[in-house]
């Protein structure tokens, strides 16, 4: 039977990269310029900086809109809350269930020692 391809590849491949996790979080502030992007970076080249937006465009992340000659991103959180409802909600359920059971455990402890 045939793999099915992962429709988050290209939000984890997106993710993995430092640098752009840090476009991402310059986003969360509101959409900036291609040209607005680079100067937060000073230590990539514009080119190096546009090919890390392709990558967040392919998986989603960054939404471009041109405006005359400037080009704005904008962030698009609905992969990352794909990823969280995938991985992350998942596993904090048992967690999230095991210490209200305790701490119903030591309140019903303690009412019994108030008693």
């Amino acid at each position: 039977m045939p793999r099915r391809p992962d429709p988050l590849a290209p939000v984890w491949k997106a993710l993995s990269s430092p640098i752009r996790r840090a476009i991402l979080d310059h986003l969360r502030e509101g959409p900036l310029t291609t040209g607005a992007i680079a100067e937060r970076f000073p230590r990539l080249t514009r080119f190096a900086v546009m090919q890390h937006l392709r990558v967040l465009e392919t998986a989603e992340l960054v939404i471009p809109r041109r405006e005359g000659r400037e080009r704005y991103n904008y962030l698009n959180p609905v992969p990352i809350q794909h990823v969280f409802d995938r991985w992350v909600s998942r596993y904090t359920r048992p967690w999230t269930e095991a210490l209200v059971s305790l701490r119903d455990e030591l309140e019903t402890d303690d009412r019994k020692e108030h008693a």
